[in-house]
């Protein structure tokens, strides 16, 4: 086979391969490209030497079993025993259903979170969300900090289990989407800057050096990041990705990275004869995230909407913190202007942010490219104690917050074990062995929680295993109440939206919503309406028109009236579901 690696800026590269130094030659054609043809058997350890130095993991390695500082080990992905001819998933019409690996289950596999498949195909969703799986230091942490963008962590089950588990979801019927993170790379186990100009500091992130994406050596940069996209989707038979923090990619040139990438995808979705997607985080309220690039849009198919769940978290809970203030002067409207505008900034003032930011969505945007959400693992797992609804609010509450987002414009997207009200919390966990750096990680926690009023022995030490441990779900909770009545909400919904053409297309004019005190009534195509009271008392919805049918309630309604004068007894804490009326 063909070995080869991209370092420009050494003079001297040798392959060890099974514990055999060979040296590489420079490709003539590439430029800045060492290659060298060896035998190698599939798991055969190697790696690269650089100008003598010491023997170094392939950046595009696809396994190391040893950790990020080990060697790299030959995978052939060609191999991997498929079952499933899956035709593919589109984002149109889906159900996205957020998890961890290492806290879905006890275990943290993939083979264990396999074993757990059915529920969700139960559930209805149509799409699994794994947050990253790329190679951390460590066994257990949130992935964000993976530094092998091509390889899969090995505490994990590896390349062979995420190809496992790839398979056995589309055989239940369901579609797989993976978080990547191209915006950096971890601190621990990250070998790239060896290799050459993977980062350059002409722009600056949270995270220190910005990767290099319109610099000296951004092409090769650009087609690194492009080719792990495409190998995970070709490769895993992925159905999508879910790009993190896309504002935090620095990118000056005439062609956006993203543009780039997304281009890439629709033309390998179209050599595989199967649907591909990709779904932005972004901070930056732009329309043209998700603008086609004909348009001078980068053209991704979706992104996830913090104004949404910022206007529903704060008109459950009444939070007003942070970035919850601009929300809190009147959550009712405020979630009125995202359920039909789909951004609430929309180039006003942000109180948080000291300026106005973002632009307004176009009226006849298709609603499916925004995700809606009432819990994700950002904003469950960044508070100080990584605590889910439920902790705060009641099972009505949460069954208002569930109609509002399974029934809401949006592609809905659950993180896991909403759908019952988890109880346990889902906290901020790492594993690192340096103990510089964990300490860094800890005391740092404890400093930006300190700042708003956290005592430091009241912040999980995100080091403790018993941190981690209190974030795995626990799976006898769907058994018990009232966690099964929610568990059957979410269920009810979710058919209901699967069955229900009008609530799965359409541009965001399609909904109308309006506001009296603390009632939400939102109305779309076809007459049907979704109706929420968060309030504690009941409330009367004036209907009109003909008798309309109750398609879901979460507690029992009263219909009264005549034609023309209907009305809807809502009971206090409580949705309901209708068409027509």
């Amino acid at each position: 086979m063909l070995f080869e690696v991209w370092a420009p800026e050494a003079r001297r590269v040798a392959l060890t391969l099974d514990d055999r130094e060979r040296a590489m030659t420079r490709d003539p054609a590439r430029t800045g490209w060492w290659r060298c043809a060896a035998d190698a058997t599939e798991g055969a350890r190697y790696g690269f030497s650089l100008d003598g130095g010491p023997v170094l993991p392939d950046p595009r390695s696809r396994r190391l079993p040893d950790g990020p500082d080990g060697l790299s080990a030959v995978v052939d992905p060609d191999r991997f025993p498929w079952r499933v001819n899956w035709p593919g998933a589109p984002l149109p019409g889906a159900v996205l259903y957020e998890l961890h690996i290492g806290t879905f289950t006890r275990e943290g596999t993939f083979d264990a979170a396999a074993a757990r498949l059915p529920h969700l195909a139960e559930l209805g969703v149509t799409h699994v969300e794994l947050m990253p799986v790329c190679p951390f230091p460590g066994t257990h942490g949130w992935g964000y900090d993976g530094v092998a963008p091509w390889a899969v962590h090995e505490p994990y089950g590896g390349p062979a289990g995420l190809a496992r588990f790839v398979d056995a979801a589309h055989a239940a019927g369901l579609g797989v989407v993976l978080d990547v993170v191209h915006n950096h790379l971890g601190p621990s186990g990250n070998h790239l800057p060896a290799f050459g100009p993977y980062f350059t500091d002409t722009h600056h992130t949270p995270w220190g050096a910005a990767v290099n994406l319109d610099a000296p050596g951004s092409d090769e940069v650009r087609a690194y990041l492009t080719g792990s996209a495409l190998a995970w989707l070709r490769d895993y038979r992925l159905d999508g990705l879910r790009l993190d923090a896309v504002h935090a990619l620095a990118d000056t040139r005439p062609k956006h990275f993203l543009a780039e990438l997304s281009g890439a995808v629709d033309a390998l979705a179209a050599r595989l004869g199967r649907p591909l997607f990709l779904v932005a985080e972004s901070d930056l309220g732009d329309p043209a995230t998700t603008a086609p690039r004909e348009s001078g849009g980068q053209g991704l198919h979706a992104q996830w909407n913090d104004d949404f769940h910022h206007a529903l978290h704060t008109a459950l809970t009444g939070e007003s913190q942070g970035y919850y203030a601009d929300f809190a002067a009147d959550p009712a409207h405020a979630l009125a202007k995202t359920l039909t505008g789909g951004f609430f900034h929309d180039g006003g003032p942000s109180s948080f942010r000291g300026r106005r930011h973002g632009r307004p969505l176009d009226p006849a945007s298709p609603a499916h490219r925004l995700l809606g959400y009432a819990q994700t693992h950002d904003q469950i797992g960044n508070r100080a104690t990584g605590d889910r609804l439920p902790a705060r609010l009641s099972p009505g509450l949460l069954a208002c917050a569930a109609a509002l987002v399974l029934c809401g414009p949006f592609t809905p997207m659950l993180f896991m074990g909403e759908e019952w009200g988890a109880g346990t919390p889902w906290q901020y966990f790492t594993d690192h062995p340096d103990p510089a750096l964990a300490e860094a990680v800890r005391t740092g926690r404890r400093r930006e929680f300190a700042a708003h009023g956290w005592a430091a022995e009241d912040v999980p030490d995100p080091q403790d295993p018993a941190t981690r441990a209190r974030s795995c779900l626990d799976w006898t909770e769907p058994e018990r109440e009232p966690h099964r009545a929610l568990l059957d909400w979410h269920r009810t919904l979710i058919a209901l939206r699967r069955a229900t053409p009008e609530l799965t297309a359409g541009p965001l004019s399609d909904t109308a919503v309006t506001v009296t005190g603390d009632l939400v009534t939102v109305v779309r195509r076809g007459g049907l309406c979704v109706a929420v009271n968060p309030t504690g008392g009941p409330v009367t919805v004036p209907l009109g028109g003909p008798a309309p049918e109750v398609l879901a309630a979460w507690r029992p309604v009263e219909l009264s009236g005549a034609d023309g004068a209907r009305s809807l007894r809502l009971p206090a804490e409580s949705a309901a579901v209708l068409r027509g009326g």
